[in-house]
């Protein structure tokens, strides 16, 4: 009796550990669309990591300079070169969200998404998508140049 007891409580332990394990990449609650936004418009910012469903894709934006303006103009500039899009911040369903537009060339149509803020320190800003077509997770991490 006393071993069924001991292997039943060892069941609900490991149930509960599981059940209250929180998954590394969540969405974080704690972060206000407000101080993201006055962390992007507070400098410059590069891609230091893009991953498209199913492959990485950093390489597209090397040497690509992020600026956040407060208007919700992006730019990105390299050298002589600068492609503009829009971007906001807001709110789903408690958790801050960026929001990222980009009309062409099609490397920039990719960040084109409503994204997840998962991180936010004053230099790094590490963002995630689910994609609503085949469910593949896009992640991006802007930081600070």
């Amino acid at each position: 009796m006393k071993v069924k007891i001991s292997k039943l409580l060892l069941a609900i332990a490991l149930m509960a550990l599981i059940v209250s394990c929180k998954k590394e990449d969540s969405v974080p609650d704690d972060i206000s669309p407000s101080d993201v936004a006055e962390t992007l418009v507070s400098g410059e910012w590069v891609i230091t990591y893009f991953f498209d469903s199913d492959q990485e894709e950093t390489s597209h934006f090397n040497g690509y300079v992020f600026q956040f303006a407060e208007s919700g103009t992006l730019t990105a500039t390299k050298g002589m070169t600068t492609v503009t899009g829009t971007w906001s911040s807001g709110n789903d369903d408690g958790q801050a969200k960026i929001y990222i537009s980009f009309s062409t060339p099609e490397d920039f149509e990719e960040l084109s998404d409503d994204w997840y803020v998962l991180e936010r320190t004053n230099s790094k800003i590490r963002l995630e998508d689910v994609s609503g077509g085949n469910g593949g997770t896009d992640l991006l991490t802007f930081e600070k140049n």
